[in-house]
């Protein structure tokens, strides 16, 4: 039976079972890391064996691990002795303050290094809380009931994945270890400490239901079920809000593309003869040719349809494509791919000027090009014509492309470089069809990630300088080496997307700099609120004498908001600054009823003190000060203005600022009802998942994709940065509804450049085959 909760303290605590359930896990997870530890210098040796150039810093990891051993596991084990003895006081800690340095004043600038430790740690939590999740919920239910009833979840309960991330980032935190050995070594506790710590759980929840806490819960993992599909009124309300919302699953490789399967379903419903999309998987023109059977020959042939039956809709009579056919002879492929290899090797002005400029059709300036180029070599303009199936590809490759240049965010240099990926483009197309219905085609692919890359890199870091200088090279690389053979795609794919992923890394460090910044700032407005209310709520309009209401208003106003900023709300200091206040406008008061030959304020000579020190006045300087203080309030008891003194000049200072950052690009104006919105739409973002990526609209109708990064505890504003990591969009639930009112947000689909351009196509096609029907 559960143990009768103690009288004193916490009610419902129970010391005896906490301190029983403390020494059979405690030791353990201690043991465990200790045991893997002595590992790792070995480890580090063979890795140092292949590291190259950074052979040196896994042999320093190595001594540095061997001479710092017993720290090491003293670090570790001293936050978990922290965070259960925070448990046992009922005040459990925060992992994620803790990790976040919340402690501390929290806005000094994280060096890269700690920043990336915390994210590795971070990892690991995560990947332990997926695995033990069943037997986590036990505990955090177990331990909070023995606790006092409190309610423990992964952050808070002092023994879960989140608090032995901490520990180890508190381990290795005094090490003089290379980042790229540290992140070496937390990925090392990853691997062998899962088992481990997996038994410690179930080892401690079995001694728990043997102690009586909540034996009625299960002890068995529920078979895994699969997750229903949201209600369809969800569906309906935000167009399939939170499904849509996210990078897809990984399952999605082996479908075919998205656009093709809702052309194929929409083709399907007005021909009746389509029933899908392509199929899974590349398979190159030397294995299969360009013969297509089954759907994607028939999607392909639908596609071909359509661009037949809007043709005469989006060329002028008078285009070079399209003059009367008559005995015209259509160019051979081999002559197609000499005039496509010349303007690869050299693009004329006219096609980079089309690339520039919104308005012109890339298709009909490259068919024009094509002619022009036939005829230089030597080919009668008048004999010959484009064969139907290279004009189709003409078209697709020059559509596709005016949609990505004008919908994604390229610009400058991002969109000369896209630009040039055209020809080589229209080759693959005439080269293998397959481009267009196969998800996991190379050139789709590279162009995918090369597009990620360019969009809304504007050059500001050094990292995307790099970013941008590397897309440079591919480009170049394909535009010199690329005849016909396909394979330069995915050879300049797999060296793209390693380099890429990198960049991510170096993305996801910039993502929790701006989650780290937004919350010092947040900090920072809470505290200079605190201050500001406590202040007003102790003079209000009441008059003081001109140096008490100085000293009030800048110096113990300053000095309290820096005091919540580092203890918080309810700190010591916090309140020895407040019965300052409060004591100062006491004596103010006995002043008024003319007490004389009081030693006014000698009880709070060193809170004052404190208070002159945290805007840099010291020693005689703050005598002064408080004499000024003495003497005003001696001339007000005395009747004699004569003696009240203002309080000498101090110092300017400012409170300290996060790191200064771009300012959020997404504003709803002056003039919106912030409260017209439905909460609806306000309880669906309170939901939304960290990682999930919204379409942000702006004034101008430009769209960009925004990742939620991070959801302040304090305000519970929501932190969407951009596909640089940088902040681009801080809003409360409510704002972000009344954006979705204005449509000014919208679910965001991710399918890739290339399947989000190909959709565009065939929406623009569709739009102009209406308008012939």
């Amino acid at each position: 039976m559960i143990a009768t909760p103690n009288v004193g303290g916490h009610p419902g605590r129970d010391p005896a079972l906490l301190k029983m359930a403390r020494e059979a896990v405690l030791p353990g997870l201690v043991e465990s890391f200790s045991t893997v530890l002595a590992r790792f210098d070995d480890v580090l040796f063979d890795r140092a064996g292949d590291a190259g150039a950074s052979q040196l810093l896994f042999l320093d990891g190595m001594r540095e691990l061997r001479r710092r051993r017993d720290d090491i596991v003293a670090g570790f084990s001293t936050h978990l002795a922290q965070a259960w003895e925070a448990l046992e006081r009922g005040e459990p800690l925060s992992a994620e303050a803790t990790l976040a340095g919340q402690v501390e004043d929290g806005l000094s600038l994280v060096p890269e290094h700690v920043l990336e430790s915390r994210l590795a740690v971070r990892n690991f939590a995560t990947v332990l809380l997926r695995d033990f999740k069943p037997v986590l919920s036990r505990l955090d239910r177990r331990l909070g009931l023995i606790a006092g009833a409190l309610e423990l979840q992964a952050d808070t309960n002092p023994i879960s994945p989140e608090h032995l991330g901490v520990a180890i980032h508190e381990a290795f935190a005094d090490c003089e270890l290379a980042p790229e050995v540290r992140l070496v070594l937390i990925k090392l506790c990853e691997r062998d400490l899962q088992q481990p710590i997996g038994k410690r759980y179930e080892y401690l929840d079995e001694q728990l239901a043997a102690a009586g806490v909540m034996p009625q819960m299960a002890a068995r993992r529920p078979a895994p079920r699969a997750p229903s599909p949201p209600p369809r009124d969800e569906r309906d309300a935000f167009d399939g809000f939170q499904a849509e919302a996210g990078m897809g699953s990984a399952g999605e490789e082996s479908q075919a593309p998205a656009w093709a399967r809702r052309f194929a379903d929409r083709w399907a419903e007005s021909r009746g003869r389509l029933q899908g999309g392509g199929q899974a998987g590349y398979e190159g023109p030397g294995e299969g040719g360009d013969s297509l059977g089954g759907n994607q020959g028939m999607l392909l042939d639908a596609l071909h349809e359509l661009l037949q039956q809007t043709r005469h809709v989006r060329e002028d009579a008078t285009s070079a494509a399209s003059v009367a056919v008559g005995q015209q002879r259509p160019l051979s492929q081999r002559e197609m791919m000499s005039v496509l290899s010349l303007l690869q090797a050299t693009p004329s002005a006219t096609l980079r000027a089309a690339i520039g400029e919104d308005g012109e059709s890339l298709a009909q300036r490259l068919k024009s090009e094509v002619l022009s180029g036939a005829t230089r070599l030597g080919v009668d303009p008048a004999q010959a014509r484009l064969d139907p199936q290279d004009e189709d590809a003409i078209d697709l490759v020059g559509m596709l492309f005016d949609v990505m240049l004008d919908e994604r965010d390229l610009e400058g240099r991002s969109r000369e470089l896209i630009g040039r990926l055209v020809v080589p483009f229209v080759k693959v197309a005439m080269l293998d069809r397959r481009m267009f219905v196969q998800k996991t085609h190379p050139a789709r692919k590279l162009l995918n990630s090369l597009a990620e890359a360019c969009e809304g890199n504007t050059g500001e870091s050094q990292a995307e300088r790099v970013l941008m200088g590397k897309v440079e090279e591919i480009i170049e690389r394909l535009v010199a080496e690329f005849n016909e053979n396909l394979a330069i795609f995915l050879t300049l794919e797999e060296e793209f997307r390693e380099f890429l992923t990198q960049h991510r890394r170096r993305i996801e460090i910039a993502e929790r700099r701006a989650a780290e910044t937004q919350r010092g700032q947040e900090k920072l407005e809470m505290a200079r609120q605190r201050a500001t209310t406590e202040l007003d709520r102790r003079i209000g309009d009441t008059t003081l004498p001109q140096a008490i209401g100085e000293f009030l208003r800048q110096p113990w106003q300053h000095h309290l908001t820096l005091t919540v900023l580092r203890e918080g709300e309810d700190g010591a200091s916090v309140g020895e600054a407040l019965s300052l206040a409060d004591g100062m406008l006491e004596e103010v008061a006995e002043a008024r009823r003319h007490i004389v030959g009081k030693p006014w304020l000698q009880a709070w000579h060193p809170a004052l003190r404190k208070v002159f020190a945290s805007v840099g006045v010291h020693a005689d300087a703050a005598t002064s000060a408080i004499d000024a203080l003495h003497d005003t309030l001696q001339g007000i008891a005395e009747l004699r203005p004569e003696l009240e003194r203002a309080l000498p000049e101090l110092p300017h200072v400012a409170l300290p600022s996060p790191p200064a950052q771009e300012s959020p690009s997404v504003e709803l104006g002056s003039k919106v009802d912030v409260s017209d919105f439905d909460n609806a739409d306000a309880d669906r973002f309170r939901g939304l998942e960290i990682g999930s990526w919204l379409d942000f609209v702006d004034k101008d109708g430009k769209v960009q994709a925004g990742k939620l990064s991070w959801v302040s505890p304090i305000s519970q504003r929501l932190l969407f940065v951009n596909r640089r990591g940088v902040r681009f969009c801080v809003a409360s639930p409510e704002e972000l509804a009344v954006m979705v009112r204005l449509g000014r947000l919208r679910a965001h689909i991710d399918d890739g450049a290339f399947d989000s351009a190909m959709q565009g196509v065939i929406d623009r096609l569709d739009t102009r085959n209406a308008t012939v029907h």
